[in-house]
């Protein structure tokens, strides 16, 4: 679901995970991502309404939700999609009604891969004082920053 004209503002991106969820940021003009935060998934409503919490403080106006398949321009997926698949689409679907915002799905297959490798490489924790276990937890958060951030990217070439 590709909103014909996006609203400006920031976009929030989710890398969802059966018990994490991964949050970044876009920036206000949309140029940058960052990761923001891990949250440990509980119960649906528990979960929107963190989020819907975030939305509000960063004023947040449009939702990425990132899928482990590839996508067509249009948010279809290009391959056959698992249950798991089926539950975060269910899942997006339920928050952006939740919140009143607009959704767009993207492909982030690799991401979570793609993150652990960019940490690894930094050879340093994500946040000072974190524990190993934290670190690991981290990477769904920056997971998500680099989704939003070829997101970004790409809607940056689309731009007249």
């Amino acid at each position: 679901m590709i909103p014909k004209q996006p609203p400006p503002g920031r976009i929030l991106a989710l890398d969802l995970g059966e018990k994490r969820l991964g949050v970044a940021l876009s920036d206000e003009r949309r140029l940058l991502a960052r990761s923001f935060a891990v949250l440990k998934r509980k119960s649906r409503a528990e979960d929107f309404a963190r989020l819907a919490h975030i939305i509000q403080e960063q004023q947040v106006t449009l939702l990425l939700v990132g899928l482990p398949v590839g996508l067509t321009n249009d948010g279809q997926a290009t391959e056959v999609e698992n249950a798991s698949v089926s539950w975060m689409r269910d899942y997006a679907a339920d928050l952006s009604a939740a919140v009143g915002l607009p959704l767009v799905f993207c492909d982030e297959s690799y991401s979570t891969v793609e993150a652990a490798a960019s940490l690894r490489a930094r050879g340093q924790r994500a946040r000072a004082r974190q524990s190993a276990r934290q670190q690991r937890q981290w990477v769904d958060a920056v997971a998500a920053a680099m989704f939003l951030q070829a997101y970004l990217d790409a809607q940056a070439v689309h731009k007249p």
